[in-house]
């Protein structure tokens, strides 16, 4: 498979504003744990190749064990995620697929048990940003792995 399209290339601007607010979002109330955890399950519900594999060996980088990574996708029959945990990726799962009628308010009070006001409105903004991200990548079908040296990914030691 090969890159349809440049997007850094084509338009650097942009790029370099989007990439500006979601090197921001590192210094949100959310835990870079629970960041990893919503890029990984956002990119494996949009099946963005590239995501999926930057996020995995970031998330390897920032310690995260490989059990808890291979678990992502089943975390509601998991026992390896704390409420909060769960609470996020619950989040993470109905802004990405957002219900034709909304976010059902029992979801959202669940949520709101594990994470304050600001918590949720920071997390909401990681997830549009991922979303993003899944979507351009997946659009122009970036290749996984293709910019591990640029983002120094190659000291997750997964190959």
């Amino acid at each position: 498979m090969a890159q349809r399209v440049n997007y850094m290339q084509q338009s650097p601007e942009l790029f370099k504003k989007f990439l500006d607010f979601s090197m921001a979002l590192k210094n949100s109330s959310i835990e870079e744990k629970i960041e990893d955890l919503v890029s990984i399950r956002a990119s494996q519900m949009n099946g963005c190749g590239f995501c999926l594999d930057m996020h995995v060996k970031q998330a390897k980088i920032n310690g995260e064990s490989e059990l808890r990574l291979y678990h992502i996708s089943i975390w509601r029959e998991s026992t390896l995620f704390s409420p909060r945990e769960r609470a996020a990726l619950a989040w993470t799962e109905v802004l990405t697929r957002l219900p034709e009628h909304g976010v059902p308010d029992e979801l959202y009070n669940r949520v709101r048990e594990h994470l304050s006001e600001q918590e949720i409105s920071d997390l909401s903004f990681s997830i549009m940003a991922i979303n993003a991200w899944n979507r351009v990548n997946v659009g122009f079908t970036t290749v996984p792995g293709s910019s591990d040296a640029a983002y120094g990914l190659t000291k997750a030691g997964l190959s």
